[in-house]
C-alpha cells in the first residue's frame, strides 16, 4: 500500500517535497516511480528510482526534481525545485518489482492515491 503526501499550493519558483510511504512487502526490493496527471491530460512519467538507487527522469523536470528513497523509513521522496505552473498536476507514486520499463506506468504493480500540486504564476 502506498500513501503519497506533501502536495499543496506554491508560487512559481518555489519548492515542495512529496513523500510516498509504503507498507507491506519488502520496500528495499521495489523500484519506485512518480507520475503526474494534469487536468485533461494523460498520466505522465516524472521520475523513478530503482532498488539499486539508479535514478531516471523525464526531460521536463530534469535538473529541477530529485527522487530519493529511505529504505529504513519505507519512503520515497520527490524534491521539486524551481516549480513552474506547468508542473501543476496530481502526483502519484507507484511500486514495481520487475524493472522492465520504469518510465511506463504499465510496468508498475501498485499505485498510491495522488497528491495535488498547484503552482501559481
Amino acid at each position: 500500500q502506498l500513501q503519497a503526501s506533501g502536495g499543496g499550493l506554491v508560487q512559481a519558483g518555489g519548492s515542495l517535497r512529496l513523500s510516498c510511504a509504503a507498507s507491506g512487502g519488502t520496500f528495499s526490493l521495489y523500484n519506485m516511480g512518480w507520475f503526474r496527471q494534469a487536468p485533461g491530460r494523460a498520466r505522465m512519467f516524472v521520475a523513478a528510482i530503482s532498488w539499486k538507487n539508479n535514478t531516471f527522469y523525464a526531460d521536463s523536470p530534469k535538473g529541477r526534481f530529485t527522487i530519493s528513497r529511505d529504505n529504513a523509513k519505507n519512503t520515497v521522496y520527490l524534491q521539486m525545485n524551481a516549480l513552474k505552473p506547468e508542473d501543476t498536476a496530481v502526483y502519484y507514486c507507484a511500486a514495481d518489482r520487475t524493472g522492465r520499463n520504469l518510465a511506463s506506468g504499465g510496468s508498475y504493480d501498485s499505485w498510491g492515491r495522488g497528491t495535488l500540486v498547484t503552482v501559481s504564476s
